[in-house]
């Protein structure tokens, strides 16, 4: 059976909800975050040398990241409801999305996070100019106008068509559900891009969605709490 090590807040959510999509039986391990730190806690190390999550277990298979992961469950559990068939433009925007996510948007979204702890630290009264100023040229310089660059494109992607593969939900929809509640803690979504908004409202109605929630406990990504 199917064994999802589920870390609190974390990108292991939108696995949990891509197994309620398939139907699947499986068993959580749930592991809550350092409170002082926010990190992981030792004991994911057990189950894979780098102590991330999401991971699961499947038999005698470990299997980390979650690209890697949502091929593999559905390539082992999937009807074919969340992926297209190949040789179709819904494949190759799949296959697109499904990297883009992790790949493209949320080392933004990481960098923005960071740059904003930056910000905020306290530090000597000397070195807060300092470290205001670098924070301000590499936010001005680089990560808001690739942030906004970014989002345009997503927001164009969800004018023409209801999802992000076409008018059907694929499992590259729920890789890209992280990306946009990462963004909607940083930008208001409903009022500068309302395509994304209601990509992100489409997800949370889903039957699905709402039962992994019940079944990973409190979500509460970066701000936002979806309990």
């Amino acid at each position: 059976m199917i064994t999802l090590h589920h870390l609190e807040n974390s990108r292991s959510q939108r696995i949990l909800w891509l197994l309620e999509e398939l139907g699947v039986d499986y068993t959580i391990k749930r592991y809550e975050r350092d409170r002082k730190s926010s990190l992981a806690p030792p004991e994911l190390t057990s189950i894979h040398p780098l102590g991330k999550s999401p991971v699961i277990t499947d038999g005698g298979a470990t299997i980390a990241e979650s690209g890697a992961i949502i091929e593999y469950l559905l390539k082992h559990y999937d009807d074919g409801s969340l992926l297209p068939a190949e040789g179709t433009p819904e494949h190759l925007a799949y296959t697109y999305w499904l990297h883009y996510a992790e790949g493209t948007f949320m080392p933004l979204m990481l960098l923005s996070l960071i740059v904003g702890r930056i910000e905020s630290a306290p530090m000597p009264f000397f070195a807060k100019p300092i470290a205001k100023g670098i924070a301000s040229k590499v936010r001005g310089g680089y990560l808001d106008p690739n942030i906004q660059r970014n989002l345009e494109f997503m927001q164009q992607t969800l004018l023409a068509s209801t999802w992000f593969c076409g008018e059907r939900m694929t499992a590259a929809d729920i890789q890209m559900s992280f990306p946009l509640e990462a963004a909607e803690v940083r930008c208001n979504l409903a009022e500068d891009y309302p395509q994304l908004a209601a990509a992100l409202a489409r997800m949370r109605d889903r039957p699905a969605y709402q039962l992994a929630l019940k079944k990973g406990g409190p979500y509460q990504l970066m701000g936002r709490s979806n309990n």
